[in-house]
């Protein structure tokens, strides 16, 4: 290997370190390839590579955890010809082809081995810790060996991944597992509205205090994909996105992407209103609001 090409191998790998992803063995063959980041477990490896050396050096890199990935080239694109160019695109789509590859290997590797753990489960007792403290009922929630309430994730069709709530109430789902597009429901006699929203905690209140159909999207990302599913689902009922109030992080995600998921299916947007609140505990959802308004003595009203 000449002198360029190790350069080249350098400067990618010093790009990946200066993303935060750590420092892999750099391997130049034009596939991709795994390897563990700053925050992977012992036994994870969340970060992928792809790097060829062919005419001009280029590759890619990112995490599965977190859905990031850049681009590198040997060159700037103002000093890259026409037909570099196009190799950087071949190559950019042939390793997006690779890692979509592996990404639907691991869902289904994690779809079998969730069916098998659900399988293993028994009924969340009505005292679990999280439960108690959230004023809440299992709602079909199962328990895991490990004393963690477990929720489950479906397409519409299959079990596509879990949720495991431990008894601080400390959350994690179960690695490779898809959580994109898929939900947990809390079935109703009542039809509809049917009510969207983050947290199982907080769409379990909500069941409770109204009745309605409740559908966990899990997280403030996966509200979008999780209501335009539901609608394609009931196309004429009504639906009503119940956001997070995340007043405490910058740009409060939980409000705007309830708003933008609302916009995109026709729906209603409800937020939580902690005005006259004790607002010491930082809330933010709907499970909140209902524990602060009955703390002041007022009731969900």
């Amino acid at each position: 290997m000449n002198t360029s090409n190790w350069q080249a191998i350098d400067a990618f790998a010093e790009a990946i370190a200066a993303a935060g992803l750590g420092q892999p063995e750099i391997i130049a063959d034009g596939k991709l390839h795994r390897f563990r980041t700053p925050d992977d477990k012992a036994s994870k490896q969340s970060g992928w590579f792809c790097l060829h050396l062919d005419r001009l050096p280029a590759g890619a890199f990112g995490s599965w955890k977190t859905g990031e990935s850049q681009t590198w080239c040997a060159k700037s694109r103002e000093e890259q010809t026409p037909a570099e160019r196009a190799d950087i695109r071949a190559l950019m789509a042939e390793a997006r082809r690779q890692h979509q590859v592996e990404r639907e290997q691991q869902q289904r590797i994690a779809a079998i081995r969730a069916a098998g753990i659900w399988n293993r489960c028994g009924p969340a007792p009505a005292d679990h810790p999280y439960l108690l403290a959230k004023a809440i009922s299992a709602h079909g929630a199962r328990l895991d060996r490990h004393g963690n309430l477990v929720i489950p994730a479906t397409d519409g069709e299959i079990l596509t991944t879990l949720q495991f709530i431990a008894p601080d109430g400390s959350k994690r789902f179960l690695s490779g597992g898809r959580i994109a597009g898929c939900w947990f429901g809390i079935q109703s006699r009542k039809p509809a509205p049917i009510l969207i929203g983050e947290g199982f905690a907080t769409l379990a209140t909500l069941h409770q205090e109204t009745g309605a159909p409740a559908v966990i999207a899990f997280n403030a990302t996966n509200l979008l994909p999780v209501a335009k599913a539901i609608r394609r689902l009931n196309p004429s009922d009504e639906i009503l996105i119940c956001g997070d109030d995340d007043q405490w992080t910058e740009g409060n995600p939980g409000r705007s992407k309830a708003r933008a998921a609302a916009l995109a299916i026709g729906a209603k947007v409800l937020m939580p209103d902690f005005s006259g609140l004790d607002l010491g505990s930082r809330p933010t959802d709907w499970n909140d609001w209902f524990r602060l308004q009955q703390a002041a003595g007022r009731g969900a009203a």
